[in-house]
């Protein structure tokens, strides 16, 4: 029984450090890009994901992952210097939620702003 879950934890702890490499990879390639977002100060997290390209939802997931509870500081600091406070606050609470790290809460949210429009009616009210 101790050889299955030492084979169980050694297999988790390959899969989070992939989860860690790609996550650092993927902000590496990205983060000229993000630098550049101009996301207004007050925009709430649906708003914030119209501005963002996938790659971030999914470098956060992996990040959360990854890291497990350490994630939070981390993201907090990472959404802090990009200027994206509308997730920062999110990101650390999801962070420190017991048994929410396999579930990519960023990549879901991106898709659910995309795909049903929340948020976006503050943008087209923000253009005209």
């Amino acid at each position: 029984m101790s050889e299955q879950i030492a084979t169980i934890l050694s297999w988790l702890l390959v899969i989070m450090l992939v989860c860690l490499t790609l996550a650092v990879t993927v902000l590496w390639l990205i983060w000229q890009r993000l630098r550049n977002l101009n996301v207004p100060p007050d925009a709430g997290f649906f708003e914030t994901m119209h501005y963002l390209p996938i790659a971030l939802p999914i470098a956060l997931d992996l990040l959360d992952f990854g890291l497990d509870i350490l994630a939070a500081p981390v993201s907090w600091l990472l959404l802090d210097r990009l200027g994206l406070r509308g997730l920062r606050n999110k990101a650390a609470v999801e962070a420190l939620i017991p048994l929410t790290q396999p579930i990519p809460v960023f990549t879901l949210g991106w898709f659910i702003a995309r795909l049903t429009g929340l948020g976006k009616t503050i943008l087209e009210e923000q253009r005209q």
